[in-house]
């Protein structure tokens, strides 16, 4: 019998089901994969940013209005709109809240869109953006849409931007240059797991007869300890070691960021970089390596 290729995904499983798990059991192609789950991160809300939006949403400070505080939203992250749909449960009942069902809210790509379009607001938010997948791509979508949006005021209103602590800014840079206000407000934290290094590396060690295993990778948290646990990091350097002809252990991003940042901080260029954030793009470019095989 074939054995799996195992498809490590440094993530928490999504509930109540995950894409990347659905595909990778069942993939298209009808490769024998073995998808299984490391968590990388923990996750905290701001306590300060959490007031801060509460402030706003219950003023009523995001609206059409041409005099309301903001006049959108960015999302570019699942943990950004958790933060949020906790701020808008504590008030779940209450007539009219969030109030928000005609102002345009932008999100980056599929998962955070999903997340939004459960948030329990009646009538349902107004979610754009979605097939951009990055913030190279949302940014000048927003310009665009925003500008036509907004187009018989004399300004545009400002956007509020919720955030996690680390991020990039790409899509505050490009509206800012175009004269727009964007307010990034911090409404969660991330730090790494203290039991991920350890469990990648009992999952290596498991797994170490396999022809051939993937480690998809989500955001550059961690990916020092990930390294380190493929046993790819050189202590003394903080750098990757040289890459091995015939090794067995790959690695996957979900995009150009994840990319860059093995690239520039360790020196190690992962074998797929995705075309696209989604489960189908981390796939696609897991299978079109595989069938070039090894370099």
């Amino acid at each position: 019998m074939t054995q799996k290729t195992p498809v490590f995904l440094l993530k928490t499983k999504s509930v109540p089901g995950d894409a990347y798990e659905e595909l990778f059991s069942a993939p298209p192609d009808g490769a024998a994969y073995e998808p299984s789950f490391v968590p990388v991160l923990k996750h905290q809300f701001d306590d300060d940013g959490m007031a801060k939006v509460r402030g706003v949403l219950q003023n009523r400070a995001i609206s059409t209005a041409k005099d309301s505080a903001y006049g959108g939203l960015i999302f570019t992250s699942q943990r950004a709109v958790e933060a949020f749909t906790k701020l808008v449960e504590e008030r779940r009942g209450d007539h009219g809240w969030p109030h928000l069902q005609d102002v345009p809210v932008y999100s980056v790509g599929p998962a955070t869109t999903r997340a939004l379009k459960a948030l329990p607001q009646v009538p349902p938010l107004q979610v754009f953006g979605e097939h951009t997948g990055v913030g190279d791509k949302l940014a000048p979508f927003i310009l665009e849409h925003y500008g036509e949006w907004y187009k018989d005021h004399a300004s545009k209103p400002p956007l509020l931007f919720l955030v996690g602590e680390k991020r990039r800014d790409i899509i505050p840079k490009v509206l800012t240059a175009a004269g727009w206000r964007v307010d990034e407000v911090v409404i969660y934290g991330t730090g790494e797991l203290e039991s991920f290094r350890e469990d990648l590396t009992r999952r290596m060690a498991d797994t170490a007869d396999r022809p051939r295993r993937w480690v998809v990778v989500f955001s550059p948290s961690g990916c020092d300890s990930m390294l380190s646990a493929m046993g790819l990091l050189d202590e003394s350097t903080g750098k990757a070691k040289p890459k091995q002809h015939g090794r067995n252990t790959l690695i996957a991003t979900i995009g150009p960021t994840t990319r860059d940042h093995l690239i520039h901080e360790f020196g190690y260029e992962p074998e797929v970089c995705a075309e696209q954030p989604t489960p189908k793009g981390v796939w696609q470019g897991i299978s079109r390596y595989n069938n070039q095989g090894l370099e």
